[in-house]
């Protein structure tokens, strides 16, 4: 099974005087084929911003957004994605009432 994780920025909060960026707000979306589950974030930022708002790029901001939580992180997150696949490849668990 190939899991295929696609990680994007949903928005980007920002100081109209400066430009400078405030907040990321991400996502990913992991699927199989069959299957898909997905997350949502955001993380403020600190500290200055070299490239221009106007000249930011979607890959850009997600690799700020990987450095951010470094790469034992990224990894556990795309790994709890692969869990909630597998779930619902294989439910363990269940809801529901009997009536």
């Amino acid at each position: 099974m190939t899991i295929t994780n696609t990680w994007a920025i949903s928005n980007l909060d920002r100081n109209v005087a400066d430009g400078k960026i405030t907040t990321i707000h991400w996502t990913l979306n992991s699927t199989d084929g069959t299957y898909s589950a997905g997350c949502y974030g955001s993380i403020g930022v600190d500290g200055d911003v070299t490239i221009a708002y106007k000249d930011l790029t979607a890959d850009t901001v997600i690799g700020w957004v990987k450095d951010h939580f470094g790469t034992e992180k990224v990894t556990e997150i795309e790994q709890a994605m692969a869990d909630q696949l597998e779930q619902q490849r294989a439910p363990k668990t269940a809801a529901g009432v009997p009536w």
